[in-house]
């Protein structure tokens, strides 16, 4: 659109809007940006002339109350109890039967007076997991065996064939007749009482400590420990063991 004065005469046009003859552009602010940087750069040492000096008393490694003031507080973290993944043993119910020719007695607690009384010459007995018991077998059986046991006591009339512990604590056995073997396997604390018609007995013992045998003597009873240390040497080519006193 064109003014014109009364005269007839074109207007002047109307100034431009403000900032349109502002020709700094973007780019040319980034380029004095990194002028000022180079400059920086240059003065080297120099550059540190400008930075204000802090004194001993606005120095955090030198002054604890600062430390103390800016440090972030500590919080405990609570204590997570311990996972337990143990489960407790379900307790089993106690057990006395005769499954074919085997007597089973088991997980008795705490029981003085356990019988067996019909008994056949074939038959075992497998006493399992007792403790604090007592058990009484009448008559002739086959073998008798007690398997981690505690502090429990057998007691018998007469075995055809051997009677053994395996991994038993603090048991005992007596026969009133005869025994061909005896067997201490894993067992700590062992006692075995015989009777004059089983002196002859063998016993044998692997991984055991403890054991002592009582044998009649007289009107009496004599204790004797089993040996648990041994010395071996070589014989002829052979290896030789025999039973040595404790040291």
């Amino acid at each position: 659109m064109i003014y014109y004065l009364s005269s007839g005469a074109p207007l002047p046009p109307p100034p431009p809007p403000a900032g349109l003859l502002d020709l700094t552009s973007d780019e040319d602010s980034g380029k004095n940006a990194r002028a000022d940087l180079l400059a920086a750069l240059n003065k080297g040492t120099d550059i540190t002339k400008g930075l204000k000096k802090v004194s001993d008393d606005q120095k955090t490694h030198k002054n604890p109350g600062l430390r103390a003031a800016g440090a972030v507080p500590h919080k405990e973290k609570p204590a997570v109890p311990p996972k337990n993944t143990s489960f407790a043993a379900a307790s089993k119910p106690s057990k006395l039967e005769l499954d074919g020719k085997k007597w089973i007695v088991e997980y008795f607690k705490g029981k003085p007076n356990i019988e067996i009384t019909q008994t056949e010459n074939n038959h075992s007995i497998y006493i399992y997991k007792c403790e604090g018991s007592n058990v009484m077998v009448k008559g002739k059986v086959n073998n008798i065996i007690m398997d981690s046991c505690k502090k429990t006591s057998v007691v018998f009339d007469t075995v055809v064939s051997g009677f053994e512990f395996i991994n038993c604590q603090s048991v005992q056995m007596q026969v009133m007749g005869s025994v061909h073997s005896i067997s201490i396997d894993k067992t700590d604390g062992c006692q075995v009482y015989l009777s004059k018609d089983a002196i002859g007995a063998e016993i044998i013992s692997a991984k055991s400590s403890e054991m002592n045998i009582l044998f009649p003597k007289g009107e009496d009873f004599v204790e004797h420990p089993v040996p648990e240390q041994f010395k071996t040497v070589i014989k002829g080519g052979k290896l030789v063991t025999m039973a040595t006193e404790s040291i």
